[in-house]
């Protein structure tokens, strides 16, 4: 979570910020609800990919960076929409100190067949 501090006006990526929420199910069960927190402008920028396997399947594994002003309310299991692609919350952390840019890693990770 090491990255430069950005220029106010390279926050160009509108992102919609959502909050894990978990619910009872009625089969005595649970499970997980993303609830909409807010929208924002952020950065996004790719770190990496790789190919993966799960069980039967083929994947797709890509970390992310997204950088934004910073929120006490965006942590570790949350998600990030960016243009239709869910990025779950891997990290959080204040970038420079000072609460003013939250820097969020982020996984994104996609099975064909």
């Amino acid at each position: 979570m090491n990255e430069r501090i950005p220029p106010i006006g390279t926050l160009t990526d509108r992102v919609q910020l959502r909050r894990r929420e978990m619910v009872v199910e009625d089969e005595a069960g649970h499970g997980v609800l993303y609830v909409p927190l807010a929208s924002a402008w952020a950065r996004v920028r790719s770190l990496s990919g790789r190919h993966d396997t799960s069980a039967d399947g083929r994947g797709v594994a890509i970390s992310h960076v997204v950088v934004l002003r910073f929120r006490s309310d965006i942590g570790t299991g949350d998600r990030i929409v960016y243009r239709g692609r869910n990025l779950d919350v891997v990290g959080a952390a204040d970038l420079n100190g000072r609460r003013a840019y939250l820097s969020c890693t982020c996984s994104e990770t996609s099975f064909t067949g």
